[in-house]
């Protein structure tokens, strides 16, 4: 039954607080946390996340004017504009990171059962990395280029239920295939990636930690034909060949025999190549397969997009990254509410509402229910949507 709590506490409940504790001693700080807690800096900073909040100062005004709700919604500091701020520059970025990994286990066990790729048994993962622009004079920490300034989130999402199960946050100047050393290969597992992945070395890893990539070939790939078996081109597939590689410091590195599929886009009226260690699934399924790493582009532009990780509340390189992933954190949590609440609205229509809701004494069970009356949705709808 309800009981007359606030839509904001009532999202925060699906929030484990004993491991967000844990996460808290893992990371001691020096910060005074008496008057203005690592909890009441995370809500303020979750509350600005799903309010779309753009400045300190917005956050700080918004919530003092409710300042007799702050109780019910969890924070018990004094909030200000130089706390929040201090608090950001000065608190471990580390525990909000550890806290968002714990909650995307969550996710992912909660996703598990859902249908994938025609129902294939393994995990599916697409690695891909965004970049996100910062003025140089203002983070001259994170130079990126002689006049620009960058980060780099580096995401693997796990395509069965649109959760990132790794997330790398580094400074612009790191190459996106270096994430494959940080990597941690789960054997069985499929590891779809894009050509800036190229790499013979970091590929013949994966080969021995039993994992499998599907990769597209760059154009200038030098190799040889050992023999190939027969498709049907009606399908779109060209052809589907057991190949190695001839040049001596590549085939030195990845030792091994590759697949490789040619299969036709007739949508786009180009032809793809893919490279594969995996030898057993069709080649059609294979080609299927690489299709769906759209989905992380498709995540990555969507957290652009929704979120506020490309304006900062702060400058410096702790406060960006305790920014994002606070960011992260908010979208799993509303990943993991719709899952609960079984709700079959999309994520950008939940976002929307509690934007508008966080303060009404509404049943968030009922709330999110009443959006599934659909509105008529226009035939060439370009709004980016990872859960339909």
């Amino acid at each position: 039954m309800y009981s007359g709590q606030l839509v904001f506490a009532q999202l925060m409940e699906h929030l484990p607080l004993h491991t967000f504790r844990r996460c808290v001693q893992r990371y001691p700080s020096k910060y005074p946390t008496k008057t203005f807690s690592h909890l009441d800096q995370f809500l303020c900073m979750a509350f600005a996340q799903l309010t779309y909040r753009e400045r300190l100062r917005d956050i700080e005004t918004c919530l003092r004017a409710h300042q007799a709700k702050l109780y019910h919604l969890g924070i018990r500091g004094h909030v200000a504009k130089s706390t929040l701020a201090d608090a950001n520059e000065l608190r471990d970025w580390r525990i909000y990171a550890d806290f968002a990994m714990s909650l995307i286990q969550t996710a992912r066990a909660l996703y598990a059962s859902d249908s994938f790729a025609g129902e294939l048994e393994q995990t599916v993962y697409a690695l891909d990395t965004t970049t996100i622009d910062l003025c140089l004079s203002v983070f001259p920490w994170a130079r990126f280029r002689s006049t620009k300034a960058a980060v780099k989130m580096h995401t693997l999402l796990d395509l069965r239920g649109n959760i990132p199960s790794f997330i790398h946050i580094s400074d612009g100047k790191m190459h996106e295939v270096n994430v494959l050393d940080i990597l941690i290969p789960e054997a069985g597992s499929f590891y779809i990636m894009d050509r800036g992945f190229t790499d013979f070395a970091r590929w013949f890893v994966l080969h021995q930690a039993q994992a499998f990539f599907i990769i597209r070939a760059k154009s200038n790939l030098t190799w040889r034909r050992l023999y190939s078996r027969t498709v049907d081109k009606s399908t779109g597939l060209r052809c589907d060949q057991t190949i190695v590689l001839t040049v001596p410091k590549a085939r030195k590195h990845y030792p091994q025999h590759l697949r490789r599929i040619k299969f036709y886009d007739t949508g786009h009226d180009k032809e793809l190549v893919f490279l594969t260690n995996n030898f057993d699934l069709p080649a059609l399924t294979i080609a299927q397969l690489y299709r769906c790493r759209w989905q992380v582009e498709l995540f990555l532009k969507w957290i652009k997009q929704h979120l506020r990780i490309k304006r900062f509340y702060g400058i410096t390189e702790n406060a960006v990254k305790t920014q994002i992933w606070i960011a992260i954190t908010v979208y799993v949590l509303v990943a993991i509410v719709k899952k609960r609440l079984n709700t079959q609205g999309s994520l950008y229509t939940i976002l929307q509402i509690l934007s508008l809701t966080l303060f009404e004494k509404s049943s968030l069970d009922q709330l999110l229910k009443n959006t599934e009356i659909q509105m008529p949705v226009p035939e060439h709808n370009n709004q980016l949507n990872l859960f339909n």
